[in-house]
Protein backbone atom coordinates (compact mmCIF):
# COMPACT_ATOMS: atom_id res chain seq x y z
CA UNK A 1 0.00 0.00 0.00
CA UNK A 2 1.32 3.45 -0.95
CA UNK A 3 0.32 6.16 1.52
CA UNK A 4 -0.60 9.79 1.00
CA UNK A 5 0.01 12.64 3.42
CA UNK A 6 -0.86 16.29 2.90
CA UNK A 7 -0.41 17.66 -0.62
CA UNK A 8 2.78 15.69 -1.38
CA UNK A 9 2.24 12.14 -2.65
CA UNK A 10 4.12 9.59 -0.57
CA UNK A 11 6.52 7.34 -2.50
CA UNK A 12 7.22 4.84 0.29
CA UNK A 13 5.15 2.09 1.86
CA UNK A 14 3.31 2.24 5.16
CA UNK A 15 5.69 1.30 7.97
CA UNK A 16 8.05 3.21 10.24
CA UNK A 17 8.85 6.85 9.52
CA UNK A 18 11.62 8.71 11.33
CA UNK A 19 11.17 12.49 11.47
CA UNK A 20 13.93 14.86 12.52
CA UNK A 21 13.27 18.45 13.58
CA UNK A 22 16.19 20.86 13.89
CA UNK A 23 16.81 23.61 16.40
CA UNK A 24 15.07 26.39 14.47
CA UNK A 25 12.05 24.12 13.93
CA UNK A 26 11.63 23.52 17.68
CA UNK A 27 12.77 26.95 18.88
CA UNK A 28 9.51 27.47 20.79
CA UNK A 29 6.60 25.41 22.07
CA UNK A 30 4.39 26.96 19.41
CA UNK A 31 6.79 25.77 16.69
CA UNK A 32 6.83 22.35 18.30
CA UNK A 33 3.05 22.24 17.91
CA UNK A 34 3.42 22.90 14.19
CA UNK A 35 6.01 20.13 13.97
CA UNK A 36 3.61 17.84 15.84
CA UNK A 37 1.09 18.28 13.02
CA UNK A 38 3.50 16.45 10.71
CA UNK A 39 3.70 13.63 13.25
CA UNK A 40 -0.07 13.39 13.58
CA UNK A 41 -0.56 13.27 9.80
CA UNK A 42 1.82 10.33 9.54
CA UNK A 43 0.03 8.53 12.38
CA UNK A 44 -3.30 9.14 10.63
CA UNK A 45 -1.82 7.60 7.46
CA UNK A 46 -0.99 4.42 9.32
CA UNK A 47 2.71 4.98 9.98
CA UNK A 48 4.58 4.31 13.19
CA UNK A 49 6.64 7.40 13.95
CA UNK A 50 9.94 8.05 15.70
CA UNK A 51 10.94 11.68 16.18
CA UNK A 52 14.46 13.01 16.66
CA UNK A 53 14.91 16.58 17.85
CA UNK A 54 17.76 19.03 18.32
CA UNK A 55 18.16 21.53 21.14
CA UNK A 56 15.79 24.50 20.97
CA UNK A 57 16.93 27.43 18.83
CA UNK A 58 20.32 28.81 19.86
CA UNK A 59 20.55 26.75 23.05
CA UNK A 60 23.76 24.99 22.02
CA UNK A 61 25.41 28.30 21.13
CA UNK A 62 24.43 29.67 24.53
CA UNK A 63 25.99 26.66 26.24
CA UNK A 64 29.22 27.17 24.27
CA UNK A 65 29.31 30.79 25.43
CA UNK A 66 28.78 29.73 29.04
CA UNK A 67 31.63 27.23 28.77
CA UNK A 68 33.91 30.00 27.47
CA UNK A 69 33.00 32.06 30.54
CA UNK A 70 33.76 29.17 32.86
CA UNK A 71 37.09 28.11 31.37
CA UNK A 72 39.64 29.12 28.76
CA UNK A 73 40.17 25.46 27.92
CA UNK A 74 37.22 23.28 29.02
CA UNK A 75 37.72 19.54 28.69
CA UNK A 76 35.95 17.81 25.82
CA UNK A 77 34.27 15.41 28.25
CA UNK A 78 32.69 18.25 30.23
CA UNK A 79 31.71 20.04 27.02
CA UNK A 80 29.76 16.97 25.96
CA UNK A 81 28.08 16.75 29.34
CA UNK A 82 27.02 20.40 28.97
CA UNK A 83 26.04 20.46 25.30
CA UNK A 84 23.98 17.27 25.43
CA UNK A 85 21.60 18.75 28.00
CA UNK A 86 19.75 20.88 25.43
CA UNK A 87 18.25 17.87 23.70
CA UNK A 88 16.83 16.54 26.98
CA UNK A 89 14.70 19.68 27.24
CA UNK A 90 13.49 19.33 23.65
CA UNK A 91 12.48 15.67 23.85
CA UNK A 92 10.50 16.17 27.05
CA UNK A 93 8.65 19.21 25.69
CA UNK A 94 7.89 17.51 22.37
CA UNK A 95 6.47 14.49 24.19
CA UNK A 96 4.30 16.81 26.31
CA UNK A 97 3.06 18.64 23.20
CA UNK A 98 2.05 15.39 21.50
CA UNK A 99 0.35 14.09 24.64
CA UNK A 100 -1.63 17.34 24.89
CA UNK A 101 -2.82 16.77 21.31
CA UNK A 102 -4.06 13.27 22.11
CA UNK A 103 -1.09 11.28 20.78
CA UNK A 104 0.68 9.05 23.35
CA UNK A 105 4.43 9.73 23.29
CA UNK A 106 7.55 8.87 25.25
CA UNK A 107 10.97 10.53 25.27
CA UNK A 108 14.37 8.81 25.27
CA UNK A 109 17.92 9.95 25.83
CA UNK A 110 20.69 8.23 23.91
CA UNK A 111 21.52 6.14 26.99
CA UNK A 112 17.94 4.85 27.21
CA UNK A 113 18.00 3.49 23.65
CA UNK A 114 21.50 2.08 23.98
CA UNK A 115 23.04 4.45 21.44
CA UNK A 116 26.66 3.61 22.19
CA UNK A 117 29.54 5.51 20.63
CA UNK A 118 33.30 5.52 20.78
CA UNK A 119 34.98 7.84 23.30
CA UNK A 120 35.93 10.65 20.90
CA UNK A 121 34.34 13.47 22.89
CA UNK A 122 32.64 16.25 20.83
CA UNK A 123 32.98 14.14 17.66
CA UNK A 124 31.90 10.64 18.65
CA UNK A 125 30.97 7.89 16.20
CA UNK A 126 27.90 5.69 16.67
CA UNK A 127 28.58 1.99 17.26
CA UNK A 128 25.17 0.48 18.08
CA UNK A 129 21.52 1.20 18.91
CA UNK A 130 19.04 -1.02 20.79
CA UNK A 131 16.20 -0.87 18.27
CA UNK A 132 13.94 -3.11 20.38
CA UNK A 133 13.44 -0.36 22.96
CA UNK A 134 11.92 1.86 20.28
CA UNK A 135 9.95 -0.89 18.53
CA UNK A 136 8.35 -1.95 21.82
CA UNK A 137 6.95 1.56 22.34
CA UNK A 138 5.76 1.77 18.73
CA UNK A 139 3.88 -1.50 19.26
CA UNK A 140 2.05 0.20 22.14
CA UNK A 141 0.86 2.95 19.80
CA UNK A 142 3.27 5.57 21.09
CA UNK A 143 5.46 8.04 19.23
CA UNK A 144 9.06 7.69 20.39
CA UNK A 145 10.99 10.94 20.82
CA UNK A 146 14.77 10.48 20.63
CA UNK A 147 17.41 13.02 21.67
CA UNK A 148 19.57 13.91 18.71
CA UNK A 149 23.28 14.78 18.73
CA UNK A 150 24.20 12.67 21.77
CA UNK A 151 25.47 9.21 22.63
CA UNK A 152 27.05 7.29 25.48
CA UNK A 153 30.22 5.21 25.71
CA UNK A 154 30.34 1.65 27.03
CA UNK A 155 31.84 3.15 30.18
CA UNK A 156 28.80 5.41 30.62
CA UNK A 157 30.31 8.74 29.58
CA UNK A 158 28.06 11.13 27.65
CA UNK A 159 29.31 12.04 24.17
CA UNK A 160 28.15 14.25 21.32
CA UNK A 161 28.37 13.64 17.58
CA UNK A 162 29.53 17.11 16.54
CA UNK A 163 27.55 20.06 15.27
CA UNK A 164 24.69 18.92 13.04
CA UNK A 165 24.84 15.49 14.65
CA UNK A 166 21.05 15.26 15.07
CA UNK A 167 20.83 14.47 11.34
CA UNK A 168 23.19 11.58 11.95
CA UNK A 169 21.13 10.39 14.93
CA UNK A 170 17.95 10.39 12.86
CA UNK A 171 19.38 8.39 9.96
CA UNK A 172 21.15 5.97 12.31
CA UNK A 173 17.87 5.36 14.15
CA UNK A 174 16.09 4.87 10.82
CA UNK A 175 18.70 2.29 9.80
CA UNK A 176 18.48 0.49 13.16
CA UNK A 177 14.68 0.09 13.12
CA UNK A 178 14.39 -0.57 9.37
CA UNK A 179 12.40 2.62 8.70
CA UNK A 180 10.94 3.21 5.26
CA UNK A 181 12.16 6.79 5.19
CA UNK A 182 13.91 9.42 7.29
CA UNK A 183 12.28 12.82 6.95
CA UNK A 184 14.59 15.73 7.77
CA UNK A 185 12.48 18.77 8.60
CA UNK A 186 14.33 22.06 8.55
CA UNK A 187 13.86 25.77 7.85
CA UNK A 188 14.28 25.33 4.08
CA UNK A 189 11.99 23.48 1.70
CA UNK A 190 14.56 21.13 0.16
CA UNK A 191 17.97 20.84 -1.44
CA UNK A 192 18.86 23.59 -3.88
CA UNK A 193 21.39 23.87 -6.70
CA UNK A 194 23.26 26.14 -4.29
CA UNK A 195 22.54 28.21 -1.18
CA UNK A 196 19.48 30.33 -2.11
CA UNK A 197 20.39 32.87 0.57
CA UNK A 198 23.59 33.62 -1.36
CA UNK A 199 22.34 33.01 -4.92
CA UNK A 200 18.66 34.03 -5.30
CA UNK A 201 18.34 32.21 -8.65
CA UNK A 202 19.06 28.82 -7.01
CA UNK A 203 16.55 26.13 -7.95
CA UNK A 204 15.09 23.44 -5.70
CA UNK A 205 15.92 19.88 -6.76
CA UNK A 206 13.17 17.25 -6.70
CA UNK A 207 15.56 14.30 -6.41
CA UNK A 208 19.28 13.89 -5.66
CA UNK A 209 21.41 10.75 -5.53
CA UNK A 210 23.08 9.92 -2.22
CA UNK A 211 26.56 10.13 -3.76
CA UNK A 212 25.91 13.62 -5.09
CA UNK A 213 24.32 14.68 -1.82
CA UNK A 214 27.31 13.38 0.12
CA UNK A 215 29.62 15.56 -1.94
CA UNK A 216 27.35 18.60 -1.61
CA UNK A 217 27.04 18.11 2.16
CA UNK A 218 30.77 17.52 2.61
CA UNK A 219 31.58 20.59 0.57
CA UNK A 220 29.44 22.96 2.59
CA UNK A 221 25.79 22.53 1.62
CA UNK A 222 24.26 23.05 5.06
CA UNK A 223 20.94 21.27 4.54
CA UNK A 224 22.26 17.88 5.69
CA UNK A 225 25.16 16.70 7.81
CA UNK A 226 27.65 14.64 5.70
CA UNK A 227 27.72 11.77 8.21
CA UNK A 228 23.94 11.47 7.95
CA UNK A 229 24.17 11.08 4.18
CA UNK A 230 26.97 8.53 4.60
CA UNK A 231 24.75 6.51 6.95
CA UNK A 232 21.91 6.72 4.44
CA UNK A 233 24.13 5.49 1.61
CA UNK A 234 25.61 2.66 3.70
CA UNK A 235 22.29 1.32 4.98
CA UNK A 236 20.03 2.25 2.06
CA UNK A 237 17.87 4.71 4.00
CA UNK A 238 15.93 7.15 1.76
CA UNK A 239 15.93 10.73 3.06
CA UNK A 240 13.18 13.29 2.44
CA UNK A 241 14.19 16.91 3.17
CA UNK A 242 11.15 19.07 3.92
CA UNK A 243 10.15 22.42 5.46
CA UNK A 244 9.06 22.03 9.08
CA UNK A 245 6.42 24.75 9.00
CA UNK A 246 4.89 23.98 5.59
CA UNK A 247 3.69 20.94 3.64
CA UNK A 248 5.89 21.33 0.56
CA UNK A 249 7.17 18.52 -1.65
CA UNK A 250 10.80 18.92 -0.55
CA UNK A 251 13.68 16.89 -2.00
CA UNK A 252 14.07 13.10 -2.10
CA UNK A 253 17.60 11.71 -1.58
CA UNK A 254 18.10 8.05 -2.44
CA UNK A 255 20.58 5.79 -4.24
CA UNK A 256 20.43 6.22 -7.99
CA UNK A 257 18.19 9.31 -7.81
CA UNK A 258 20.50 11.61 -9.73
CA UNK A 259 19.15 14.96 -10.83
CA UNK A 260 17.88 13.81 -14.24
CA UNK A 261 17.47 16.69 -16.67
CA UNK A 262 16.55 14.71 -19.74
CA UNK A 263 18.13 15.04 -23.17
CA UNK A 264 21.16 13.05 -24.29
CA UNK A 265 22.04 10.01 -22.20
CA UNK A 266 25.63 11.22 -21.63
CA UNK A 267 25.04 14.94 -21.34
CA UNK A 268 26.85 16.63 -18.49
CA UNK A 269 24.67 16.64 -15.36
CA UNK A 270 25.85 19.33 -12.96
CA UNK A 271 23.61 19.02 -9.93
CA UNK A 272 24.81 21.89 -7.77
CA UNK A 273 27.56 24.19 -6.56
CA UNK A 274 28.70 24.11 -2.92
CA UNK A 275 30.77 26.56 -0.91
CA UNK A 276 32.67 25.57 2.20
CA UNK A 277 34.09 28.39 4.30
CA UNK A 278 36.49 28.42 7.23
CA UNK A 279 39.31 26.27 5.85
CA UNK A 280 42.97 26.25 6.74
CA UNK A 281 45.86 24.73 4.83
CA UNK A 282 48.63 22.78 6.53
CA UNK A 283 51.93 22.29 4.70
CA UNK A 284 54.74 19.95 5.76
CA UNK A 285 57.98 20.70 3.90
CA UNK A 286 61.27 18.89 3.73
CA UNK A 287 60.03 15.66 5.26
CA UNK A 288 61.71 12.34 4.32
CA UNK A 289 60.44 10.81 1.08
CA UNK A 290 60.52 7.22 2.31
CA UNK A 291 57.87 4.49 2.51
CA UNK A 292 55.65 4.79 5.56
CA UNK A 293 56.13 8.50 6.29
CA UNK A 294 52.77 9.53 4.80
CA UNK A 295 51.12 6.70 6.72
CA UNK A 296 52.60 7.97 9.98
CA UNK A 297 51.53 11.55 9.22
CA UNK A 298 47.89 10.73 8.64
CA UNK A 299 47.70 8.00 11.26
CA UNK A 300 48.76 10.62 13.82
CA UNK A 301 45.92 12.90 12.69
CA UNK A 302 43.41 10.06 12.55
CA UNK A 303 44.19 9.10 16.15
CA UNK A 304 42.93 12.55 17.15
CA UNK A 305 39.94 12.30 14.74
CA UNK A 306 41.20 15.32 12.79
CA UNK A 307 39.51 15.21 9.38
CA UNK A 308 41.65 16.30 6.43
CA UNK A 309 40.86 17.00 2.79
CA UNK A 310 42.62 17.82 -0.49
CA UNK A 311 45.91 16.04 0.13
CA UNK A 312 48.69 17.04 -2.28
CA UNK A 313 52.26 15.66 -2.27
CA UNK A 314 55.26 16.77 -4.30
CA UNK A 315 58.86 15.50 -4.23
CA UNK A 316 62.11 17.45 -4.65
CA UNK A 317 65.80 16.56 -4.36
CA UNK A 318 67.91 18.40 -1.76
CA UNK A 319 71.63 17.59 -1.41
CA UNK A 320 71.07 14.37 -3.28
CA UNK A 321 68.24 13.27 -0.99
CA UNK A 322 64.57 13.12 -1.89
CA UNK A 323 62.36 15.33 0.26
CA UNK A 324 58.58 15.51 0.18
CA UNK A 325 56.14 18.37 0.65
CA UNK A 326 52.66 17.37 1.82
CA UNK A 327 49.79 19.85 1.90
CA UNK A 328 46.22 19.30 3.12
CA UNK A 329 43.22 21.31 4.23
CA UNK A 330 41.32 21.19 7.53
CA UNK A 331 38.47 23.11 9.09
CA UNK A 332 39.52 26.15 11.12
CA UNK A 333 38.02 24.45 14.18
CA UNK A 334 40.69 21.73 13.96
CA UNK A 335 43.63 24.14 13.91
CA UNK A 336 43.70 24.69 17.68
CA UNK A 337 44.63 21.00 18.05
CA UNK A 338 47.07 20.98 15.15
CA UNK A 339 50.29 22.69 16.29
CA UNK A 340 51.33 20.28 19.09
CA UNK A 341 50.42 17.36 16.84
CA UNK A 342 52.61 18.68 14.02
CA UNK A 343 55.57 19.41 16.31
CA UNK A 344 55.51 15.88 17.73
CA UNK A 345 55.02 14.40 14.28
CA UNK A 346 58.00 16.16 12.68
CA UNK A 347 60.23 15.07 15.53
CA UNK A 348 58.99 11.50 15.11
CA UNK A 349 59.64 11.29 11.35
CA UNK A 350 63.05 12.91 11.56
CA UNK A 351 62.78 16.45 10.27
CA UNK A 352 60.89 18.99 8.26
CA UNK A 353 58.98 22.20 8.86
CA UNK A 354 55.27 22.99 9.10
CA UNK A 355 53.21 25.98 8.02
CA UNK A 356 49.56 26.74 8.75
CA UNK A 357 47.71 29.20 6.49
CA UNK A 358 44.14 30.36 7.17
CA UNK A 359 41.46 32.24 5.27
CA UNK A 360 40.46 29.80 2.52
CA UNK A 361 37.14 28.68 1.06
CA UNK A 362 36.41 25.77 -1.23
CA UNK A 363 33.91 25.94 -4.07
CA UNK A 364 32.89 22.67 -5.71
CA UNK A 365 30.92 21.71 -8.82
CA UNK A 366 29.03 18.45 -8.16
CA UNK A 367 27.22 16.10 -10.52
CA UNK A 368 26.97 12.47 -11.60
CA UNK A 369 29.85 11.50 -13.90
CA UNK A 370 31.28 14.98 -14.36
CA UNK A 371 34.79 13.70 -13.60
CA UNK A 372 34.86 12.08 -17.05
CA UNK A 373 33.90 15.34 -18.80
CA UNK A 374 36.90 17.65 -19.24
CA UNK A 375 34.63 20.50 -20.27
CA UNK A 376 33.32 20.83 -16.70
CA UNK A 377 36.77 21.70 -15.33
CA UNK A 378 37.44 23.88 -18.37
CA UNK A 379 34.23 25.87 -17.88
CA UNK A 380 34.89 26.19 -14.15
CA UNK A 381 38.50 27.36 -14.47
CA UNK A 382 37.71 29.79 -17.28
CA UNK A 383 34.86 31.39 -15.33
CA UNK A 384 37.11 31.88 -12.29
CA UNK A 385 39.99 33.20 -14.41
CA UNK A 386 37.77 35.71 -16.18
CA UNK A 387 36.69 36.99 -12.75
CA UNK A 388 40.30 37.30 -11.55
CA UNK A 389 39.89 34.59 -8.89
CA UNK A 390 43.10 32.67 -8.18
CA UNK A 391 43.07 28.91 -7.50
CA UNK A 392 45.25 27.61 -4.65
CA UNK A 393 44.46 23.85 -4.88
CA UNK A 394 42.40 21.61 -7.17
CA UNK A 395 40.73 18.33 -6.22
CA UNK A 396 38.63 16.02 -8.39
CA UNK A 397 36.56 12.86 -8.18
CA UNK A 398 34.09 11.12 -10.47
CA UNK A 399 31.31 13.44 -9.28
CA UNK A 400 33.16 16.59 -8.12
CA UNK A 401 35.63 19.27 -9.16
CA UNK A 402 36.67 21.47 -6.24
CA UNK A 403 39.03 24.42 -5.94
CA UNK A 404 40.54 26.13 -2.92
CA UNK A 405 40.35 29.92 -3.15
CA UNK A 406 40.71 32.96 -0.91
CA UNK A 407 37.71 33.32 1.41
CA UNK A 408 37.05 36.85 0.16
CA UNK A 409 36.23 35.39 -3.27
CA UNK A 410 33.95 32.61 -1.99
CA UNK A 411 30.45 33.97 -2.52
CA UNK A 412 31.38 35.68 -5.78
CA UNK A 413 32.75 32.39 -7.13
CA UNK A 414 29.62 30.55 -6.01
CA UNK A 415 27.35 32.94 -7.87
CA UNK A 416 29.32 33.10 -11.11
CA UNK A 417 29.75 29.31 -11.34
CA UNK A 418 26.04 28.80 -10.71
CA UNK A 419 25.41 31.09 -13.67
CA UNK A 420 28.19 29.56 -15.81
CA UNK A 421 26.55 26.12 -15.60
CA UNK A 422 23.02 27.46 -16.10
CA UNK A 423 21.70 26.03 -12.86
CA UNK A 424 19.17 28.81 -12.28
CA UNK A 425 17.31 27.98 -15.48
CA UNK A 426 14.32 25.66 -15.62
CA UNK A 427 15.14 22.00 -16.40
CA UNK A 428 15.07 21.16 -20.10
Amino acid sequence: MIARSGRARRWYRVGIVVQKFGGTSVASVEKMRRCAQHVLRERASGHDVIVTVSAMGKTTDQFVALAAEASDNPSRREMDMLLSSGERISIALMAMVLESMGQPAISFTARQIGMTTDSSFTRARIESIDADVLKNELARGKVAIVAGFQGVTKEGDVTTLGRGGSDTTAVAVAAAVGADVCEIYTDVDGVYTTDPRKVPSARRLERVGTEEMLELASMGAGVLHPRAVLFAAKFGVPIHVRHSQRDDAGTIIAPGDQNKQGGQMERIEVTGIALKDGLGRVTLEGIPDTPGVAARVFASLAERTIVVDDIIQTVTVEDGKKKATVSFTVDHGELSDMRPVLDALLQDIGGGTSTIDVGFSKVSVVGAGIGSHAEVASTMFRALADAGINIANISTSEIKVGVLIDKTDGERALSLLHEAFGLGASPT
